[in-house]
């Protein structure tokens, strides 16, 4: 009788995961940044370990907030589809 409910694509954990990644990728890099006074080749690897990790938590997060804006229009468009059935089918049955 339900249609099947939609649901969010994205736990709360991967949420955070995501977040997190962008933020400890900054948060390094910033800190590396800090203590660089001559750069050798060990540093440059960091470096560029650093940048690759705040590409991916830059990706991971956009597509994340993106899915979650994305899913709760979806949610909330059902919800709505939803109570309109309910109320016409309130004013439909004879009392």
């Amino acid at each position: 009788m339900y249609p099947q409910k939609h649901r969010m694509r994205n736990t709360g954990a991967f949420t955070f995961l995501a977040y997190f990644t962008l933020g400890a990728g900054v948060l390094l890099f910033s800190i590396g940044l800090y203590n660089a006074t001559g750069l050798q080749l060990h540093e440059k690897g960091y470096y560029i370990a650093c940048m690759l990790l705040i590409a991916v938590g830059s990706i991971l997060t956009q597509k994340v907030v993106r899915d979650n804006a994305e899913d709760r229009a979806i949610i909330e468009e059902q919800e709505r589809e939803f109570n309109l059935k309910v109320s016409k089918a309130e004013k439909e049955t004879p009392k």
